[in-house]
């Protein structure tokens, strides 16, 4: 994604937290951006073009996030305490902060399923990947890598969409981490 359409996004972003996605225009974007309809449409069709572009774009940043943040967090409980901050925390936080929160998710489920789903298969695929050094142990306690990557990015999601609040969110991500932790034979702390 270039600059341009980073800003276009960001605007984008800022309206449809302010109104929500059905009750903004495409003049309410262009406005937001300081751009012409037709520099905002040269970017992008529709508001399904936008959320499917948000998708892309949070996902881009929290993989680089989570690129970035491995190379200092060794441990197992630190590599899962980084994927859940730059995935569940981080969309939490941003969905927390929106007036509108319900219409922005619903606008973004409704939209784009596909981007959502490659997405998550994406985040799965960073979770296998730190599972695997402990696939042996997994093995021997009944537990497949692939699995149990798709069972923490299921349940994650799931505890950031309905968690009570933050502090709820953060207790139903360490208990995750506690299980990941005792499957594969870490120590707690780690």
């Amino acid at each position: 994604m270039n600059e341009a359409e980073q800003a276009l996004l960001d605007a984008a972003l800022q309206v449809f937290s302010r109104y929500g996605v059905k009750r903004s225009s495409m003049s309410d974007l262009c406005e937001e951006a300081g751009v012409s309809r037709q520099t905002f449409y040269n970017h992008f069709r529709n508001k399904g073009d936008i959320l499917r572009a948000l998708i892309r774009s949070f996902t881009e940043r929290a993989l680089a996030g989570i690129e970035a943040g491995r190379r200092t967090r060794s441990t197992l409980g630190e590599q899962l305490d980084l994927v859940f901050e730059q995935t569940v925390v981080a969309g939490y936080d941003m969905v927390a902060a929106m007036p509108n929160a319900e219409d922005f998710v619903d606008g973004v489920h409704d939209s784009s399923k596909e981007g959502m789903e490659a997405a998550h298969q994406q985040f799965r695929d960073v979770f296998a990947e730190i599972l695997a050094p402990y696939a042996a142990t997994l093995n021997d306690r009944g537990l497949d890598v692939v699995a149990l990557s798709e069972l923490l990015q299921r349940a994650s999601k799931a505890a950031g969409l309905n968690a009570r609040d933050r502090d709820h969110l953060l207790t139903q991500l360490a208990t995750l981490r506690q299980l990941c932790l005792a499957a594969t034979g870490q120590p707690n702390g780690n």
